[in-house]
C-alpha cells in the first residue's frame, strides 16, 4: 500500500489484496490510436475480510469505457473510476465476474510501458507496472491468475502473440483475424506479454531431458532474420544447461522471443513470452561487437533462466525484487562461467560490479538490496539488486559448497512452485538444506553500503604460526547510520616464495572450512600453524565477498601476486591495486618514474603465452576512472585523474612497443569471424594493445590503428581503431568516423556505437558534438537506445567532459532529463543516476553539480516522480 508519507511506500506496510483474482480473460482489439481492451476477471473474497469490502483496482492515465458485475452493466453509483483508479463500491459476498472495458492510444505511448507501437509492431512491457496502463487491475506481484488471451487484428499483422500456449486462430468477417493464447501457470500482472506485428522468425524444435518437444521461435523486424541464429544457439544451450545444472525443464509447448527497436530495459521474461530489446538479439560480425555476442548470450539466458527463478516461483511484493532478480543474474554468470572461462567471466562480473554497484553503495543512492521503502519502484531496478543480490547468493553457495547450495535450492524449487515468496523463505530452504543458522548473513539483505575489510598479518618463523588480524566496518548511508558486523567469508591461499601453495597443519580463531574463512565478528584473528617461510597472503579469492579489501601486502608483494598467484582473480586485483596507487600519485604531482616496476611486471604477464588471452588482455587493462575516484575517496578531481591515466597508457604503450607490436599483426589474418571466446581473447588483447601502442607519442600508432580501421573484418577490431583514433584525437579521426557512418548509416545497432565512441571523446568542445548528434538522422529520441548512445554515454561514460571545470557537462544533462521526462519519465530518471558520486568531487564541481540537480527539482514544468524521487535522493 502507498503511505500518506509524501507516496512513500513501506515494506512494514504489506498486506494481502482483500480479494483473489482467479482467472483473467482479455481480449484485445487491436488499432493504432484507438485499441479496445475487454477484461474479464473472476474474483472471490479473501478469507477474514469484512463482507463488502471495496474491490480498488490500479489504472495509469486510463480511458474507461464500461463496467459490467455478473454481465450486467453496472450502476452509476456502484463504482468510482478515474484514469488512475477503479472502485466498486460494494462487491458481492460470494464470488463474481467484474467486466471491464478500456481504450488506449498505443501509437501516441511514448512511455513505452504497458501496450505501445514500435517500428510498426504491437508490444508490451509491464514490469513492474505497466499493465495498469492497459486494465484496471490489482497491478501488484502476489496477485497470481490464469489467463487467457484472444487478440484481433489487421491481417496486415501477421503473428498475434501472447502467453503461454497457442489454443486457436482464424478469420474474422472484417477482413482481420484473431489468435487465443492460454497459459495454464498462474503468473502475476507483470509477467502478461502480447505482440502483434509483420515479423519474421526463425525456428527450431527442442526436446526436453524428459522428452518433451518445445517449439523455439525469434521474431524479429523483416530482414534481420539471419542475425537471430546466434540468440537461437544460445538458448538451446540455456535450456540444456539449466537441466542439466539446476534440473530445471521448461513448462510450455512453445517459447517465443521477439526482438522489438523500441525498449526501455534490456528485456521481459514474460511467461512463455519474451520481449528483447534487438540489442540483445541480433548479431553478426558487421553489427555485433565481442561483448555483444558476450551479452546476448547473458541476456537470452537470464530471461529463459527467469521462467523458474521469476515466472514459477515470483516474488511477494516489489521489495522482494531481488529474489528473482539478484538469483537470475547469479544464474546467468554461472552458465556464461561454464560456457567460457570462469576466471576471466568472474573478472569481467566483478569489474561491472565496481563500476555500477559500488559507486551506488557508496553515494546519496545507497540502499539494500531488500530495500524498506520506496517511491517509484522504477528507480529500484539498480545494480544493487541485480549484481549485488547475485553476490550474495554466491556467497551462500561459498558458505554452504556445491552440494549443500544444490540441495537448498532444489527445495527451494519444490516448497514455493507457483508462490509468490520472500527472502526469508529462500534463506530457510538453505538453512534447512544446509543445516546451518544463516540469520547474521541475512543482514546483507537489510544493510546497506559496501563493507571495508582491513586485514594485517604477523609471523612468527620460529613458531611456524601466522595470524591475521581482519577489522570489518559498515560506513553510514542515508537512513543507516549503526550497522551491525556482517558474516563475510573469505576465501584465501598462502604462497610462499617459490610460488607454491602452502598448507597449515592446524587452523585457530575464527571458524575456517577448507579456504574459506568466516569472518563474522568486526575484530577477528585466525592463526595457521605450521608455516615455516615468509608468506604471501592472497585474500578474497575470486572475489568471495562485495567488500573492500584494505590489505597490508607492499608493492614487492603486490607485483609478486601479478606474476605467480594461481587464482586469476586475485592476480587482476593486485594489477589493478598497483595501477590505482600509481595513477593516483602521479595525479598527486609525483614522477613517471615510479611506473617502471609496475610496466614491467606487465611486460611479463603480456609473454606469458601459458596464460589465455582474454586474461592477458584484463590484466593490461588500467582501472577505470569509477575506481579511481572511489580508491581517491574524497576531493576527486577528475581532470588531473585523466591527466594522470593518460600519462601512465602513454609510457606502458612506449615500453612495451616492441612487444605490442610484435603481438598486434596476428589477429588481422584471421580469415573467417570466429565467435568464440577464444578468438574474442584474441581479438580483446590485439586491440588492448592497439590501444596502448595509439596512446603513445612513438612508434606509428595512429597509422596503426589507421590501417586497422581499413582492414577490419569485424565490428570489434573496427570499433576499437576507431575508437583509438577518435579518443587519443589522432590524424585519420574525422575521415574514419566519416567512413563508418557511410559504411552503417542504415543499421541502427552499428550506428550506436558510432554515437558512442564520439559522445566518450575526451578531448575535444563536446557539447558542441553531442549537439550534432542528436541532430544526425540516424538519431531519435523517442528510441532508447539511441539516447542511452549518445546521452549516457557521455554522462555515465565520459567523467573529463562530465564533470568539466564549468559545470557544462552537469547543465547539460539536467536540461536533457527535463525534456526526456515529458514522454519517457523511466528513461530520464536513470539517466539521471549519472549524478549518484557528485559528492566526493572537489569542492567547485560539487557547487555546479549540486545547482544542475536542483534546478531539476525547480522546472516549472511539471516533472515525473521518477526523476523527482532519484534528484531529491541525491540530494539527501
Amino acid at each position: 500500500m502507498r503511505s500518506e508519507d509524501a507516496g512513500m511506500i513501506y515494506l512494514r506496510d504489506y498486506q494481502p489484496t482483500p480479494y483473489a483474482v482467479e482467472t483473467v480473460h482479455l481480449t484485445f482489439k487491436l488499432a493504432p490510436t484507438a485499441t479496445q481492451v475487454i477484461s474479464k476477471l473472476k474474483l472471490s473474497p479473501r478469507a477474514g475480510i469484512a463482507a463488502g469490502a471495496p474491490l480498488e483496482l490500479d489504472g495509469d492515465e486510463l480511458e474507461f469505457v464500461s463496467a459490467k458485475l455478473n454481465g450486467t452493466p453496472l450502476a452509476a453509483d456502484a463504482y468510482e473510476v478515474s484514469a488512475e483508479r477503479f472502485c466498486l463500491l460494494a462487491p458481492p459476498a460470494d464470488p463474481f465476474e467484474l467486466e471491464i472495458e478500456t481504450r488506449l492510444n498505443p501509437q501516441d505511448n511514448t512511455k513505452l510501458m504497458g501496450l505501445y507501437l514500435s517500428s510498426g509492431n504491437y508490444c508490451t512491457q509491464c514490469e513492474a507496472e505497466g499493465f495498469r496502463r492497459i486494465t484496471y487491475y490489482y497491478d501488484r506481484p502476489d496477485v497470481l491468475a490464469v489467463y487467457t488471451t484472444r487478440i484481433e487484428a489487421d491481417t496486415a499483422q501477421k503473428y498475434l502473440l501472447g502467453n503461454g500456449n497457442p489454443v486457436a486462430e482464424g478469420a474474422l468477417e472484417d477482413g482481420r483475424h484473431y489468435a487465443e493464447w492460454h497459459d495454464p501457470h498462474p503468473k502475476p500482472a507483470y509477467l502478461f506479454a502480447l505482440v502483434a506485428g509483420d515479423l519474421e522468425v526463425v525456428s527450431k524444435p527442442f526436446t526436453t531431458a524428459s522428452g518433451r518437444d518445445v517449439a523455439l521461435n525469434i521474431y524479429v523486424e523483416k530482414g534481420n532474420g539471419s542475425k537471430a541464429d546466434y540468440a537461437m544457439d544460445c538458448l538451446i544451450r540455456s535450456m540444456v544447461w539449466d537441466e542439466k545444472v539446476f534440473g530445471r525443464e521448461y513448462d510450455l509447448d512453445v517459447f517465443n522471443i521477439v526482438a522489438v527497436s523500441d525498449f526501455n530495459m534490456g528485456a521481459m521474461e514474460n511467461k512463455g513470452l519474451n520481449i528483447f530489446n534487438d540489442k540483445y538479439v541480433l548479431a553478426d560480425p558487421s553489427v555485433a561487437t565481442d561483448a555483444d555476442y558476450a551479452g546476448i548470450e547473458t541476456v537470452i539466458a537470464h530471461e529463459y533462466f527467469h521462467n523458474w527463478t521469476g515466472n514459477r516461483i515470483t516474488c511477494r511484493d516489489w521489495f522482494q525484487l531481488c529474489l528473482k532478480e539478484g538469483l537470475t543474474v547469479y544464474r546467468d554468470q554461472e552458465f556464461s562461467s561454464d560456457e567460457r572461462s570462469r576466471g576471466v567471466k568472474r573478472i569481467e562480473d566483478v569489474r561491472s560490479l565496481m563500476a555500477r554497484q559500488f559507486p551506488e553503495d557508496g553515494g546519496p543512492l545507497a540502499h539494500p538490496v531488500r530495500p524498506e521503502q520506496y517511491k517509484e519502484i522504477d528507480n529500484f531496478y539498480t545494480a544493487t539488486v541485480y549484481q549485488k543480490g547475485a553476490e550474495l547468493v554466491g556467497m551462500i553457495r561459498t558458505l554452504l559448497g556445491l552440494e549443500g547450495f544444490r540441495k537448498g535450492m532444489d527445495l527451494y524449487f519444490d516448497r514455493h512452485d507457483g508462490d509468490a515468496a520472500t527472502i526469508e523463505d529462500f534463506i530457510a530452504c538453505f538453512e534447512e538444506a544446509g543445516g546451518v543458522d544463516l540469520s547474521q548473513f541475512a543482514l546483507w539483505y537489510s544493510q546497506s553500503g559496501t563493507p571495508v575489510v582491513h586485514s594485517k598479518r604477523t609471523q612468527d618463523g620460529a613458531a611456524g604460526t601466522l595470524t591475521l588480524h581482519f577489522e570489518q566496518e559498515l560506513p553510514a548511508t542515508p537512513g543507516q547510520s549503526a550497522k551491525k558486523p556482517m558474516l563475510i567469508p573469505i576465501r584465501f591461499g598462502l604462497i610462499g616464495a617459490s610460488g607454491a601453495e602452502l598448507v597449515p597443519s592446524k587452523v585457530d580463531g575464527a571458524k575456517v572450512d577448507g579456504d574459506v574463512i568466516w569472518l563474522s565478528e568486526t575484530q577477528q584473528d585466525v592463526t595457521f600453524h605450521g608455516i615455516e617461510e615468509e608468506v604471501v597472503t592472497s585474500l578474497l579469492r575470486g572475489f568471495s565477498a562485495p567488500v573492500i579489501l584494505k590489505s597490508d601486502l607492499c608493492e614487492f608483494e603486490k607485483l609478486f601476486l601479478m606474476q605467480h598467484d594461481s587464482d586469476h582473480f586475485n592476480r587482476w586485483q593486485a594489477a589493478q591495486e598497483q595501477g590505482t596507487d600509481i595513477v593516483l600519485a602521479l595525479a598527486a604531482g609525483e614522477e613517471l618514474e615510479i611506473t617502471e616496476p609496475f610496466i614491467k611486471a606487465l611486460g611479463v604477464v603480456f609473454a606469458d603465452e601459458t596464460l589465455e588471452e582474454a586474461f592477458r588482455a584484463l590484466m593490461l587493462t588500467l582501472p577505470s576512472y569509477g575506481d579511481l575516484q572511489r580508491a581517491k575517496g574524497t576531493d576527486v578531481d577528475p581532470e588531473a585523474i585523466y591527466q594522470a591515466r593518460k600519462a601512465l597508457s602513454s609510457r606502458i604503450g612506449a615500453h612495451l612497443q616492441e612487444e605490442l607490436r610484435g603481438y598486434h599483426q596476428l589477429p588481422l589474418a584471421e580469415a573467417a569471424f570466429d565467435a568464440s571466446a577464444a578468438a574474442a581473447g584474441k581479438r580483446a588483447l590485439n586491440n588492448q594493445a592497439l590501444h596502448y601502442l595509439a596512446a603513445c607519442e612513438v612508434g606509428g600508432g595512429a597509422a596503426l590503428a589507421k590501417q586497422q580501421f581499413d582492414l577490419a573484418r569485424n565490428m570489434s577490431d573496427q570499433i576499437a581503431a576507431l575508437r583509438a583514433l577518435v579518443h587519443d584525437d589522432l590524424p585519420g579521426a574525422a575521415e574514419a568516423l566519416a567512413s563508418y557512418r557511410a559504411q552503417h548509416k542504415d543499421t541502427a545497432l552499428a550506428m550506436d556505437k558510432w554515437f558512442v565512441v564520439q559522445a566518450t571523446a575526451p578531448e575535444g568542445n563536446l557539447l558542441q558534438v553531442l549537439d550534432t548528434l542528436t541532430k544526425d538522422e540516424a538519431f531519435s529520441w523517442r528510441n532508447p537506445n539511441r539516447v542511452r548512445a549518445v546521452v549516457d554515454a557521455f554522462a555515465s561514460g565520459n567523467p573529463r567532459q562530465f564533470n568539466a571545470e564549468d559545470g557544462s557537462g552537469y547543465a547539460y544533462l539536467a536540461k536533457v532529463v527535463l525534456e526526456v521526462d515529458g514522454s519517457n519519465p523511466q528513461l530520464a530518471a536513470r539517466l539521471l543516476n549519472a549524478f549518484r558520486s557528485w559528492k566526493v568531487l572537489e569542492a567547485d564541481r560539487r557547487e555546479k553539480a549540486e545547482l544542475a540537480l536542483r534546478s531539476i527539482l525547480d522546472a516549472k514544468q511539471a516533472t515525473s516522480i521518477n526523476i523527482r524521487d532519484i534528484a531529491e535522493r541525491c540530494l539527501q
